[in-house]
C-alpha cells in the first residue's frame, strides 16, 4: 500500500519500494507524481484506475523500461534508479512481466515462446518440457503448442504471454491487464494461478479495471487517480 510517512520496512523483507516517483513526457509532464509504494515480498496487490491515470506506466518503471523522472526505485534491496544499462539484465530475470502488446516472438511456436525464460536462463529443453506443457494446458493452449503467435487470437496471446512469465517462478509478477481479453471462466482460472504463485512466495502487482475481480482476489486494492497513488 501506500506508505508516504509509515518506516520503511528491513530491505529483506521488501521486494520493491518507489519513493517519491514521479514520471513525465514533454507533452504529458504529470503522468505520475510523488508516487510512495511498498510491495513486501510475498505481496499481492490490485492496481485500478481509469484509462490514462498511469498505471501502465507503473509497470514499465518497474520492469524498468521506463526511469523516472524523479524519485527512486529499489528492487530487491537494490537502488534501481540509477543501475547502469548492464546491470538491468540481472533485475530483469528476478521479475516475470505481462504487457499489454504481449511482445512475443512470431518466428517461435506457442511452446518456444513459452519456454524462452527458462531457456535463457540456461535451462535444457529436455530438463522444462513437461513445465512448459503443464503451463500451457493451465492457461488452455496445450493444442496449440505448435501453433505460431500470428495464428492466435487475443485471448490467446494473452494467456501466451502469462505462461511465458510464471514458468521460471519469478520473485515479482507485474501484469498489466492480464485477463482483458479473456472470458470469466479464464479469468478466475488465472486469477488461481496468480494465487497459487503468491501462496508459494512470488510478489504479484496487477493493474486490472475488473475491480469485482480485485475484490475476489484477497489482494490489497490499489488505486490511481490524477498521477497519485491511493488506497482503493
Amino acid at each position: 500500500m501506500p506508505e508516504p510517512r509509515r518506516a520503511a520496512p528491513a530491505a529483506s523483507s521488501v521486494t520493491a519500494r518507489l519513493d517519491g516517483v514521479g514520471f513525465g513526457y514533454a507533452e504529458a509532464p504529470g503522468v505520475l507524481r510523488d508516487v510512495n509504494l511498498t510491495l513486501p515480498r510475498g505481496s499481492f496487490h490490485f492496481l485500478t484506475g481509469p484509462s490514462g491515470a498511469g498505471k501502465s506506466t507503473l509497470l514499465k518503471l518497474l520492469t524498468l523500461a521506463e526511469r523516472p523522472s524523479q524519485g527512486r526505485i529499489t528492487l530487491f534491496g537494490q537502488d534501481a534508479t540509477t543501475a547502469p544499462r548492464r546491470a538491468l539484465p540481472a533485475f530483469r530475470r528476478r521479475i516475470g512481466a505481462v504487457f499489454q502488446d504481449f511482445r512475443l516472438l512470431d518466428h517461435l511456436s506457442v511452446f518456444d515462446n513459452a519456454a524462452l525464460p527458462l531457456r535463457l536462463a540456461g535451462g535444457r529443453p529436455a530438463n522444462h518440457a513437461a513445465d512448459v506443457e503443464e503451463m500451457l494446458r493451465w492457461v488452455g493452449l496445450d493444442r496449440r503448442m505448435d501453433a505460431r503467435p500470428t495464428a492466435l487470437s487475443g485471448g490467446e496471446k494473452q494467456r501466451l504471454a502469462i505462461a511465458r512469465a510464471v514458468l521460471n517462478r519469478p520473485e515479482l509478477i507485474v501484469a498489466d491487464e492480464p485477463t482483458g481479453s479473456v472470458d470469466r471462466a479464464m479469468a478466475e482460472r488465472l486469477l488461481r494461478l496468480f494465487q497459487a504463485l503468491n501462496r508459494q512466495g512470488v510478489t504479484l502487482l496487477i493493474a486490472s479495471h475488473d475491480e469485482a475481480l480485485a475484490a475476489r482476489s484477497g489482494a490489497t486494492v490499489l488505486r490511481l487517480a490524477g498521477g497519485r497513488l491511493e488506497a482503493a
